[in-house]
């Protein structure tokens, strides 16, 4: 498939990643922003979604998040810190990347998110009119009930004094302290403390993404714990909403996600897919996500654009 490397600047930093021109298109086309869950890069299969969508007509803009992958930090922020409001804001410079493009159609533009980046997109659909369509796949939607499951009980307290140490060690300019992503060790500390996202983080990025790094800063978690994205669903609509779920999540929880989707307005539609967080990208899971959310865009942006 065609792509041509692009970059960007949002919120002082370049931002790079790939572009994707629409198959077929003689002019401007729609066009669908994607962007990862929590530390992934976009080679982390971000690519095969674009290819799918690209193939029915659309334009993508597929990039890493500021500070991953082959993106710059923020000024002012160390590499490899997630915080999920300046990932929010660089979206919606993405979104106005892609509207100055020449060969897309700046009233048409669709907005796809894995896992955390799916609950970005539901955030971003809330608050910018500029999204035409939304998909969000596999969002964590209360970051409170997710670090609850992460992060166990009798660790609360010491996480508490870690992060307010952390604040003022940064104050008194010490580097920031770091926290693996996974581990394969079930009783060690890491961000995704789970056997199922360490065996797809480590093994897809040994096969697809060298740029991944397991590490990310130790404020990501008190991030992503006052982080509630699930509070701005019934705010999405007018725009399309497609949520899909997997029910047995247990990384980013599935019934949580479900419950969620019940507060969204119409037009909606939930799409309910078997396995875990990371079964997505299976073969027959891969072809039913993005399939879904190929015919999700087709019908709410190609339709339309006219």
């Amino acid at each position: 498939m065609v792509r041509e490397d692009v970059e960007f600047t949002a919120q002082g930093a370049t931002l790079r990643g790939w572009f994707y021109p629409a198959e077929g298109a003689s002019g401007s086309a729609p066009c669908v922003v994607l962007q990862h869950g929590f530390s992934g890069v976009k080679e982390m299969w971000l690519d095969r979604y674009a290819e799918v969508f690209q193939a029915a007509g659309l334009g993508c803009l597929v990039y890493d998040h500021p500070g991953f992958g082959a993106s710059d930090p923020v000024p002012g922020t160390p590499r490899l810190e997630i915080d999920p409001w300046q990932q929010v804001r660089c979206i919606q410079h993405a979104i106005t990347y892609a509207q100055s493009r020449p060969d897309v159609d700046a009233g048409w533009i669709g907005l796809w998110g894995e896992s955390y980046g799916g609950a970005h997109a539901l955030v971003v659909a809330a608050t910018d009119r500029r999204v035409k369509a939304v998909v969000s796949q596999g969002p964590p939607v209360s970051g409170s009930a997710a670090f609850k499951e992460l992060v166990r009980i009798d660790h609360w307290a010491a996480m508490d004094a870690a992060f307010a140490a952390e604040r003022q060690a940064r104050l008194n300019g010490a580097d920031p302290a770091m926290l693996p992503v996974v581990t394969p060790d079930p009783t060690g500390a890491a961000a995704l403390p789970t056997q199922d996202a360490y065996d797809w983080c480590t093994t897809t990025a040994e096969k697809m993404a060298p740029a991944w790094r397991n590490e990310v800063t130790l404020l990501s978690m008190e991030f992503l714990r006052g982080y509630e994205p699930g509070r701005w669903v019934p705010l999405v609509a007018p725009t399309p909403l497609l949520m899909i779920v997997s029910p047995m999540d247990r990384l980013a929880d599935g019934q949580l996600a479900t419950e969620a989707y019940q507060a969204a307005l119409h037009p909606k539609k939930l799409v309910l897919v078997p396995g875990g967080h990371f079964d997505v990208y299976n073969k027959s899971e891969f072809d039913t996500t993005s399939g879904a959310a190929r015919d999700w865009f087709a019908e709410n942006l190609l339709a339309n654009d006219i």
